[in-house]
């Protein structure tokens, strides 16, 4: 079974070979066992029900939460050559009425439904008519009250073990605990399931971190390194969405605002124009995000700190769906943490116990010195494979440690104390810096032993420095203005018996991300350009975004080989039999043309797998 799954892979959609676990979870589904499957966004989790789906005979349903993500999936199924469809509320009548037609033909391979779909109108009773091969959960993570994206409705699929004993069930997502893979596992009533754990690292993601400072200037220099790229850009709040979206169109981005506070209409639309590549951006609160397939995002930026690192991972995870290097800020600063805390007032005591330790994880990742990669393993209790990921600002040396960090950190833990441990950072950090600010003045804080110990350091500095001692557990903030404290490891710090990482920026030049240079390697990037041009005539033709018609690793790889022949093109990583049919003739020419002008050789060596 596995070898022909392996054709329908070449076949369908142009690889010739497996990634991490995907070979161990294909195997397992098209075997009819119970299957949860872990994989970080772009480990290829869809292809781990889809491959099955297309080798087995029968019906498999897919079970997705966003008709967004279902219509994405069924429209590169449908470019692949693949008989897929969906149901959603989306559709007409006689859409929908067409689709109930092929399922009663027994012509589909794959059927794509929302978990109220599929517990409504007796559609489970249709479907026992269907001959199914097996079904299919994504973001399996929902099922479960302690995944970052609970909903109530996926806890009413319990029911497809009543419906359909004999049937194998699949759940897949790309972020979960151990704790919600057992609550997954619980909820779906999986029977002797196989368990996947797949690395969540994701190694062609560069991560850098930083304190936030002029918000429009710093978000500006990353989307300016991604001229007409795709990226996104989180805001914790809906007004700082509309403000910097306007913003930046005002200085000539092409950017589209996403919260739950635009009417239904014009935020589909603006999702709908940031997929179709109408704009390059979108500006975004973290309503928006879950399903979404776009494999050619390449920058996300966060304005503020997310809530969790489990948000963090999924979120930062839209970037470089397609193995291509993809790059990650995150500017932060002290008020977020104010800020999350106000909107989580409301929560039940315990739920907000959990989310307070969250948060608290969370600004200790912002704020301390360990390799970015190597946090976010930690978190999800695994280990990375190499001292340097070289693809994060600490690795790449954009940081680095002060020599004195003993004797800073000494200081700032004595001012708290000179404060009588009443005040917020930003105040700590003028009373450090000798601020005349008159509210110090006024509280005769400029005549205290500590007043100006750090006058030779910019108050900014200062300032992150009092943030790295909260993250690292020197300090804690209390109550609802958020005062310091100095905590059990601070006393420690006082005493010199513990000695903190502290962080500044370097004045280096910045080296470029390992992943960078090799993703690059052999690719001409003026012929890169050309194809992409050509990408976006087909796609704006057949209505369709770009990435289905072909992903950015694709015209990589044509640009690196450079074919001249059908053959030769149906090598390219992600060009399958249909693509080649399709557009081989018109890409085979603007290959031809673009080598022929700039007198470059073709057909270089074999694809890179």
């Amino acid at each position: 079974m596995i070898q022909t799954i392996q054709n329908t892979l070449q076949q369908y959609w142009g690889y010739s070979g497996f990634r991490p676990l995907q070979q161990e979870a294909m195997d397992s589904l098209a075997k009819g066992r119970d299957t949860l499957l872990v994989l970080p966004t772009g480990g290829g989790k869809s292809l781990c029900y889809q491959a099955p789906a297309v080798s087995s005979s029968g019906l498999a349903v897919v079970i997705s939460p966003l008709i967004s993500l279902m219509k994405d999936q069924v429209d590169s199924l449908l470019e692949c050559g693949i008989a897929a469809a969906r149901i959603d509320s989306s559709q007409t009548q006689e859409e929908r009425a067409e689709v109930m037609t092929q399922i009663r033909a027994k012509t589909l391979k794959l059927l794509y439904m929302s978990p109220e779909r599929l517990i409504s109108n007796g559609f489970m009773e249709t479907l026992k008519h269907a001959s199914l091969s097996f079904v299919a959960i994504d973001e399996a993570h929902c099922v479960s009250m302690w995944g970052h994206d609970f909903r109530p409705e996926y806890r009413q699929l319990a029911q497809l073990r009543q419906h359909f004993p004999d049937i194998a069930i699949g759940a897949y997502t790309a972020t979960a605990t151990d704790q919600v893979r057992k609550d997954i596992v619980e909820q779906l009533q999986l029977r002797n399931p196989q368990v996947l754990v797949g690395s969540f690292d994701r190694p062609n993601l560069i991560y850098q971190i930083k304190r936030l400072s002029d918000r429009n200037k710093q978000v500006r220099e990353v989307m300016d390194r991604h001229k007409h790229e795709s990226g996104i850009i989180y805001c914790i709040r809906r007004r700082d969405v509309d403000e910097l979206s306007a913003q930046l169109n005002a200085q000539g981005y092409n950017t589209a605002p996403y919260h739950a506070g635009l009417p239904d209409e014009e935020r589909q639309a603006n999702q709908d124009r940031f997929i179709n590549e109408k704009v390059d951006t979108i500006v975004a609160t973290i309503a928006f995000g879950m399903g979404i397939d776009k494999s050619n995002v390449r920058y996300v930026i966060h304005t503020g700190m997310p809530k969790s690192l489990e948000n963090y991972q999924q979120e930062s995870g839209r970037a470089g769906r397609d193995d291509l290097e993809a790059e990650c800020c995150l500017f932060y600063s002290g008020g977020d943490y104010g800020v999350w805390k106000s909107l989580m007032r409301d929560m039940e005591k315990s739920a907000y116990a959990i989310a307070l330790k969250k948060l608290n994880t969370l600004f200790s990742f912002c704020t301390g010195a360990t390799c970015r990669h190597q946090a976010i393993l930690q978190y999800f209790d695994q280990t990375l494979d190499k001292d340097n990921c070289q693809a994060c600002d600490i690795c790449l040396g954009q940081l680095d440690l002060i020599d004195n960090a003993q004797e800073i950190t000494q200081k700032i833990l004595s001012c708290v104390l000179r404060l009588e441990q009443r005040y917020g950072a930003g105040y700590t950090a003028q009373v450090l810096t000798g601020s005349r600010d008159k509210r110090i003045l006024e509280c005769r804080h400029d005549e205290l032993s500590t007043y100006g110990l750090l006058a030779d350091q910019d108050k900014r500095v200062v300032h992150d420095w009092v943030e790295q001692l909260v993250g690292q557990g020197y300090l804690a903030k209390d109550g609802e203005y958020d005062t310091l404290a100095i905590t059990a490891l601070g006393v420690e710090g006082l005493k010199g018996d513990k000695i903190p990482r502290l962080l500044k920026p370097t004045q280096r030049p910045t080296r470029q991300a390992k992943v960078t240079q090799d993703s690059w390697e052999g690719v001409d990037r003026g012929l890169f350009e050309a194809l992409r041009e050509q990408r976006s005539l087909i796609a704006a033709k057949k209505r369709v975004p770009a990435y289905v018609v072909f992903g950015d690793a694709a015209l990589r790889d044509m640009a690196r080989l450079r074919p001249s022949t059908e053959a030769r093109f149906l090598e390219v990583k992600g060009v399958g039999q249909k693509k080649a049919k399709q557009y081989g003739q018109i890409v085979l020419e603007t290959i031809t043309g673009y080598c022929t002008k700039h007198h470059i050789t073709m057909d270089m060596g074999n694809s890179f797998q």
